[in-house]
């Protein structure tokens, strides 16, 4: 099997509804790539007093619409066609979700757990050190993403405000309650794929009291999607699969009654890896990777990282299967799309159910702007109803074309940003 590369995955999407919408050559031209892209080396001073050298990203995919907005995500495996794709993608999932951002993307080739706090403070910094004079709150807001976490984000806007010499809380995103974070913004994510699975749900005319799901990760996103499956749908999660640090593989935990997420979190370090022993005295059954696909189940949640349901697994899916809500960015390739259209099996495309995270970020930015801070009850209250509108936008536009979901919402972000793009006079 050739290594999927993500970011010709994003480029095939695009032209697919592109070529639909007969886009206009030049537009087409400005959106299949990045307007800018940072590659840059971070010099950082270890504990043990020796200089390791970090290799680091930014990718600007487009601004029409506001300033750039996406994740840093700490990764060894990270490359440069990741972060392309990932910002390609942002820029969609702004646009699909109507908040005035564009689509931005960063990350360091590293694994964060070989580092102590002291060094990831130091590589936080030096990430910034690199960038400051291209990031801001009204050009390029950062946020956590793989491998990076609120702390993380609240030494880079510490070190972006020394630079600057003023405090800008909205340079950053994913911040820390108290310094300048919001309520709401770590479930934002993973509830944000359940209000969409809701929707759908709903359009199905299905009563999501009682079916089953299968998540695939055991991150922020796939925590919080499995408590809101459970606690608001009612229903029952089956299995969650996710990466061992320490083996350097990954496990499928099941539990045939139904997994306690809470209790998994309890048993799970920061890094997502779930404690194996633990789990099995508690009674979980600990399978291969991929066996969270082919569980009897009425959804599927990829809920982790790009490339899961791939033309070599896509045929382990159940016919029981109605559902596929993608937590993750780029979790589906296009071979597999094709299968699932064929299967007649509902999706609902990743830059939609997974915009909950950046409609939240939105909403901190336009928090730190005020200088008000709102509920709980408020953030979450905003975010449900911003996905619920924006499901129904896709919804309708893929039954009046009778297209896909994916190019549906593809149909609706592309429109949006070369509006804007042609209203400012680019193209």
């Amino acid at each position: 099997m050739s290594k999927l590369n993500p970011f010709e995955m994003a480029q095939r999407q695009f032209d697919e509804v592109a070529d639909q919408l007969e886009l206009d050559a030049g537009v087409r031209a400005v959106l299949r790539r990045p307007l800018r892209e940072f590659h840059f080396r971070i010099p950082v001073r270890m504990d043990d007093g020796g200089l390791r050298v970090f290799d680091g990203y930014r990718v600007q995919h487009n601004d029409a619409r506001g300033p750039c907005k996406g994740g840093i995500r700490w990764a060894a495996n990270e490359t440069i066609d990741t972060v392309r794709a990932l910002a390609t993608w942002m820029t969609w999932k702004c646009a699909v979700a109507d908040i005035p951002l564009g689509g931005g993307k960063g990350g360091i080739v590293v694994d964060p757990a070989t580092l102590s706090i002291h060094e990831k403070e130091r590589l936080c910094r030096g990430w910034v050190d690199q960038m400051w004079k291209n990031i801001g709150p009204r050009t390029d807001v950062p946020a956590p993403d793989i491998g990076t976490t609120p702390q993380m984000m609240g030494w880079m806007m510490d070190q972006y405000s020394k630079l600057r010499g003023e405090y800008t809380p909205g340079v950053i995103t994913g911040k820390p309650l108290g310094g300048g974070g919001s309520l709401g913004r770590t479930e934002a994510t993973g509830f944000g794929v359940i209000y969409a699975a809701r929707e759908a749900f709903k359009h199905l005319e299905i009563d999501p009291k009682g079916t089953k799901a299968s998540i695939h990760g055991f991150g922020n996103v796939a925590q919080y999607a499995a408590i809101g499956f459970i606690e608001m749908l009612g229903g029952v999660v089956v299995c969650v699969a996710c990466w061992d640090r320490h083996d350097k593989t990954a496990y499928t935990f099941s539990k045939a009654d139904g997994i306690d997420p809470r209790f998994l979190m309890s048993i799970t370090d920061q890094y997502g890896t779930i404690d194996k022993g633990k789990a099995k005295q508690a009674g979980y059954s600990i399978e291969d990777a991929d066996a969270w696909i082919g569980m009897e189940v009425d959804i599927l949640m990829p809920c982790a990282i790009e490339g899961v349901l791939t033309a070599e697994t896509i045929g382990m899916i159940k016919p029981s299967v109605k559902i596929i809500a993608e937590g993750a960015n780029g979790p589906t390739t296009p071979e597999a799309d094709a299968e699932i259209k064929k299967r007649g099996i509902f999706l609902i495309p990743d830059f939609l159910c997974n915009a909950g995270g950046v409609t939240c970020s939105y909403f901190e930015s336009v928090q730190n702007d005020m200088n008000f801070y709102w509920s709980r009850d408020e953030v979450l209250g905003k975010l449900d109803e911003k996905i619920a509108i924006a499901f129904a936008g896709v919804l309708a536009m893929a039954q009046k074309k009778d297209v896909y979901m994916r190019n549906a919402a593809y149909m609706i972000a592309i429109d949006r940003v070369a509006t804007a793009m042609k209203l400012r006079g680019w193209v």
